[in-house]
């Protein structure tokens, strides 16, 4: 009995199965690398001898790449570190010595003071403190009324410009935007002839039978004026706030509130910057999507309720980038103030920022000046880190203290356990 064939039966019409090329099985063969590679790996992966799976070793592409990356913002860098990090890291040693601006400031003849030049603005009295202190009075009067009524104006320019029915919006959207673009020092000299003593602002006043105060020469606050306007003696004020003194100034001159100057001068810088904040509301306006208005228009709310619960959470990121913006442009206000008033009337207009050019470069005193430079460095990173604790988004702070909670208890834990099936 024969045994049968082990190759398959080929199919009716089928003919024998054509013969390979020559070249055919050399190109086939695994190369001598390949094969040595499958000498010294398993099947599934692993060497020969244990251990973990063969890796092909990552390339330099990546390393060129981040090479190449720096070298292109190495002349940035460097142009920074000369024209920004090398003057900071100067300012602070000459705030910590006692430089008078004569010769380099790195020179054997200049000591260091440590924090002297701090302590006679903060701690000790004096003439520094009492300045020092009068400028924080002066631009914290002055942060409190620009801040607030810049961003509601620039607000509300953007809700006019965005509305639908409004025509000719190019034209208001350059007519609110021009004063932002125009010079600070042409607009100054502009206002001091508006508010000056027989200007437009008195002669207005003077048709409803007001009589205008005399704008850059009278040092009494507004609050002084009201509450002497209701019949307080202004010039015998109570002895619980004229005895009581912090930081050189007493109580009394601490609740002054903002000069009939400083006035003029808050009037000024709220028409000039709220155009460019507005364009900055009118762009995250124009992001939110119309279908949304619509849908709470639909549900039947009114104008103010749309504008509360669906376009004002929306703008959050834009209100909190133009609040820190105006916080830091305002606690830097200098060019009105050196136009206008140069710290005039009585010192009620002084500023740190002014009041540190005025001791760096008019008493000599770059110590001081370099130190009133750095207080208010600090002082701004403090208003805008509470503004952002203020503005943070609730919601998302509670989601990522229960995602660190709950990484915390992973870590924490046992680990996984594997149970018996």
């Amino acid at each position: 009995m024969s045994e049968p064939n082990p190759r398959p039966a080929q199919g009716p019409g089928s003919g024998p199965a054509p013969a390979r090329p020559a070249g055919a099985a050399k190109a086939d063969a695994p190369s001598p690398a390949l094969r040595e590679r499958r000498k010294d790996t398993g099947p599934d992966g692993t060497k020969a001898g244990g251990g973990r799976p063969t890796r092909v070793p990552r390339g330099g592409i990546r390393g060129r790449e981040g090479l190449a990356g720096w070298l292109f913002v190495s002349p940035v860098l460097v142009v920074l570190g000369l024209f920004l990090v090398v003057p900071i890291v100067m300012a602070l040693w000459v705030s910590l010595s006692d430089w008078k601006g004569q010769g380099s400031p790195f020179s054997t003849g200049v000591h260091f003071v440590g924090g002297e030049n701090y302590g006679q603005l903060v701690t000790k009295p004096g003439l520094a403190q009492s300045d020092f202190m009068t400028s924080l009075r002066n631009n914290a009067y002055y942060v409190l009324f620009v801040v607030p009524l810049q961003t509601a104006l620039a607000l509300g320019l953007a809700l006019l410009v965005n509305g639908r029915r409004l025509k000719g919006k190019g034209f208001f959207r350059t007519a609110y935007y021009f004063p932002s673009v125009t010079s600070s020092v042409a607009i100054s000299v502009v206002f001091l002839f508006i508010f000056s003593s027989s200007g437009v602002v008195n002669s207005l006043l003077a048709k409803i039978g007001v009589d205008g105060p005399a704008w850059f020469a009278d040092p009494r606050g507004i609050i002084h004026l009201a509450l002497g306007a209701l019949g307080m003696n202004t010039d015998a004020p109570p002895a619980a706030l004229a005895d009581t003194t912090v930081g050189g100034l007493s109580m009394w001159d601490w609740i002054s509130g903002p000069s009939v100057a400083m006035t003029a001068i808050i009037v000024l810088v709220v028409w000039t910057t709220a155009g460019t904040f507005m364009l900055m509301f009118l762009a995250a306006l124009q992001d939110i999507p119309l279908e949304v208005e619509e849908a709470a228009e639909i549900d039947g709310t009114g104008r103010w309720q749309r504008f509360r619960h669906v376009t004002l959470p929306m703008l959050k990121p834009t209100l909190f980038l133009v609040l820190t913006l105006g916080l830091i442009g305002t606690w830097q206000v200098f060019d009105q103030i050196y136009v206008m008033s140069q710290g005039s009337p009585g010192k009620t207009t002084l500023t740190p920022a002014f009041l540190s050019y005025q001791t760096s470069f008019i008493n000599n005193e770059w110590g001081q000046g370099s130190a009133i430079a750095f207080i208010l460095f600090a002082i701004i990173v403090a208003m805008t880190l509470l503004q952002r604790f203020v503005l943070r988004d609730k919601d998302e702070a509670r989601a990522k203290a229960a995602t660190r909670r709950a990484e915390k208890a992973s870590r924490s834990g046992s680990g996984p356990t594997t149970e018996a099936v």
